[in-house]
């Protein structure tokens, strides 16, 4: 089973391989199993807190490049007939520690129910959506943007003797 492990830039890319296809839920795992659009099953490595985002592009050892595909999912669309109104939203949702999207003029959340029934509570249109979920990544979360550094997101695993300081060379 191939691993991908580590992000380029486009700059840095040659053909696309294959796409990677996952829903949010699987893109901020560090762990991963999953199987490209080709069918091939792969491993993708990266270091705890990592978010694959739409159009992120990974590579491993042999160079292939795979691109980064957000998977349509259940969500809500929410809207207001003005900003105060959309913004308490904002607030009620981060009060539950709620992951949204921010929209221009909306705001994106998983499909729940309990939700939903609070959103049009507070005045909000909640339309059920298909569509690719890309929350925001927090005050903590190292920013939106994309770094690409072309290092390993993550140890490799490689089977090797562990050299200690003790031991003869």
């Amino acid at each position: 089973m191939f691993t991908f492990h580590t992000k380029i830039s486009p700059a840095e890319a040659g053909p696309i391989a294959a796409r990677l296809v996952l829903p949010y839920e699987l893109r901020e795992k560090c762990r991963l199993r999953a199987t490209l659009d080709n069918g091939e099953d792969v491993a993708v490595f990266t270091t705890r807190g990592t978010v694959l985002r739409d159009g992120d592009l990974l590579t491993g050892e042999d160079q292939r490049v795979i691109a980064v595909v957000a998977a349509f999912e259940p969500t809500y669309k929410v809207t207001c007939v003005d900003a105060h109104t959309l913004l308490r939203c904002a607030f009620h949702l981060g009060n539950r520690h709620t992951q949204a999207q921010v929209g221009d003029g909306f705001l994106r959340i998983r499909a729940d129910a309990v939700l939903k029934e609070m959103l049009a509570g507070l005045g909000a249109a909640v339309v059920e959506e298909m569509a690719a979920f890309e929350p925001e990544s927090g005050a903590y979360g190292g920013g939106h943007g994309h770094h690409h550094d072309n290092h390993p997101l993550a140890p490799i695993p490689v089977r090797q003797k562990i050299h200690r300081p003790g031991d003869a060379n």
